[in-house]
């Protein structure tokens, strides 16, 4: 079954805050805490056809704040992006941030209490797992008794070592493009996170983390040293386990191609032979490795950035045409089901600003091609629905369009509709109001139609490429069909309005059974067409139009 994630940036969903100072402390900008994220706020993420939240940034990671109550302090300034510090530099695998919490000494167990919320609510809650890098200064504070912390054995004489949890740089001493008063120290250097053996990471190089070993040598032709199997892989297999226990229901795997698949067999077969019902999701970009990280790793999604959504924005930024739709279904035909379609996420540039479409609205006909379209799930990021700009430059992360991951900061739109902790669309401007009821009603329409569920799908493109009255430049569109029911969906992705006529091919009448005999229901429609559908599929769709119409057997 489809499945539908809500990505939630803990940090600044709750940021009740609403002074922004660029480059502010916590104390000055203000932090979301895991109680903002109260009953009403995952009921209303629930009716807006979600089944999953996607809780991002909740391991301890490196940051310039310090709890000198809790005993944890600030990090050295010179390997923190921003003031907050990116929440892919974990400090500590086996605890949760500081920040997040009412009472930091208590954090774990507001934790907790969070993830028994999201399941009292019916929903299931995801973390991210970090297994390629960490920060820096990683000292775990948290682990069990008897454990020894990553790099605890390590022999740092070596550059490579099967055992060893880093890779080193021996005789080198590390110097970071970002220097304070009292740089930091570290030699040998340690290889930084993005695969850069060297001494003197750039700007643009993962300068904040570091590598973790699993058993591959990079300088020595990539050579795999899997027998026995590495110290690094019984470490983090027992974190996932950790997490597992704590009754996470999933993890979203940061740069999983980054690691050895080899790895991920011995991992997740290890955590579902306890926990069978728990969902991997894995951040891969290469589609030549796609079907290894499903097939041999174990991964139940995928990603599909460089696919679908590299053409939807195209299709946007006018240098690609709906028909180049069906070559991203292609290419991925025997894989469907592993597939994870989105619009937004915390790496991507928001739909509304500049930098993508500008007009919030046009995402409406491309979620309805990323939800709808095959058996594929669905990932949405927090404030999407609101048509979120990001057209703040807060601090490190700067003015690109993105929500920032490394500063603290007060989201505007976020924080009209958190309303005070009452998660309604009371402060919400009309357009807000009905941008919102839009994703809701075409996410509720995919998720309750069993049609769209496990119906089979049909490409219309070829059967209309030579038609007059169908634009393949904007227009696209498919079939959802099983024996009791055909769905036909038609979007407009043009910033004009387009008159339709949608041709429906023999080949596909003989497979779904349809005839133009056929009275159609409206399922969605932005067009405002208020005629019954029978034989002729024309129409007048509206820029950024959707229409959803089915046809029961």
């Amino acid at each position: 079954m489809k499945i539908h994630i809500y990505q939630l940036f803990t940090r600044l969903f709750g940021n009740k805050n609403d002074f922004n100072k660029p480059n502010g402390t916590i104390v000055e900008n203000g932090c979301g805490k895991f109680n903002d994220i109260n009953d009403q706020a995952m009921q209303a993420i629930k009716a807006l056809g979600m089944t999953h939240i996607w809780y991002t940034g909740v391991l301890e990671h490196a940051s310039l704040s310090a709890y000198p109550e809790a005993n944890i302090k600030a990090d050295h300034p010179d390997f923190v992006k921003g003031n907050a510090g990116s929440p892919y530099a974990i400090r500590d695998y086996y605890d949760v941030s500081p920040d997040l919490a009412k009472d930091p000494i208590q954090r774990m167990v507001e934790f907790r209490e969070l993830l028994q919320r999201t399941h009292k609510n019916g929903l299931k809650a995801i973390i991210d797992f970090v297994p390629n890098h960490v920060s820096r200064a990683y000292k775990s504070d948290n682990k069990p008794k008897g454990i020894p912390d990553l790099g605890e054995t390590d022999d740092a004489s070596l550059a490579f070592y099967m055992h060893n949890n880093f890779y080193y740089l021996p005789g080198e001493t590390l110097h970071l493009p970002k220097k304070s008063n009292t740089p930091y120290v570290e030699n040998p250097a340690k290889v930084t996170g993005n695969d850069c053996f060297s001494a003197y990471p750039s700007i643009n190089d993962w300068y904040e983390t570091v590598k973790l070993n699993y058993g591959i040598d990079y300088q020595n032709g990539h050579a795999k040293h899997f027998s026995p199997i590495p110290n690094t892989w019984l470490k983090m297999t027992d974190i996932l386990l950790f997490w597992a226990e704590n009754g996470v229901d999933g993890f979203r795997c940061d740069m999983a191609e980054m690691v050895p698949v080899e790895f991920w067999r011995y991992a997740i077969q290890q955590v579902k032979t306890k926990y069978p019902g728990i969902l991997f999701i894995a951040e891969v970009y290469d589609p030549n490795q796609y079907r290894s990280y499903i097939h041999e790793g174990g991964f139940d999604l995928l990603y599909d950035k460089v696919g679908l959504y590299d053409t939807l924005k195209g299709i946007i930024e006018g240098h690609k045409w709906a028909n180049d739709i069906t070559s991203c279904w292609q290419a991925i035909e025997d894989i469907k089901p592993y597939m994870l379609n989105f619009l937004e996420n915390h790496d991507e540039q928001r739909i509304a600003s500049h930098y993508f479409a500008t007009n919030p609205w046009r995402g409406i006909p491309m979620l309805a091609v990323s939800c709808g379209m095959e058996k594929s799930s669905y990932m949405q990021y927090f404030a999407q629905e609101l048509g979120e700009d990001a057209g703040d430059a807060e601090g490190f992360s700067g003015l690109d369009g993105r929500t920032t991951i490394f500063d603290y900061w007060g989201i505007k739109s976020q924080q009209a509709w958190m309303n005070g902790g009452l998660f309604n669309d009371a402060k919400l401007s009309t357009s807000q109001k009905e941008l919102r009821q839009a994703y809701q009603d075409i996410l509720n329409l995919v998720l309750k139609e069993k049609t769209m569920q496990i119906g089979g799908f049909y490409d219309l493109q070829w059967a209309n490429r030579d038609n007059h009255a169908y634009n393949n430049q904007f227009i696209y569109s498919y079939l959802r069909h099983t024996k009791d029911a055909i769905i036909l969906c038609v979007v407009n992705l043009d910033t004009h309005p387009q008159e339709v006529r949608v041709l429906i091919p023999q080949h596909a009448k003989e497979l779904t059974a349809y005839n133009d005999a056929l009275e159609g229901i409206i399922l969605y429609d932005n067009n405002g067409i208020s005629r019954t559908i029978k034989g002729d599929l024309s129409f007048n769709m509206r820029a950024s139009g959707v229409l959803f119409i089915k046809f029961n057997l």
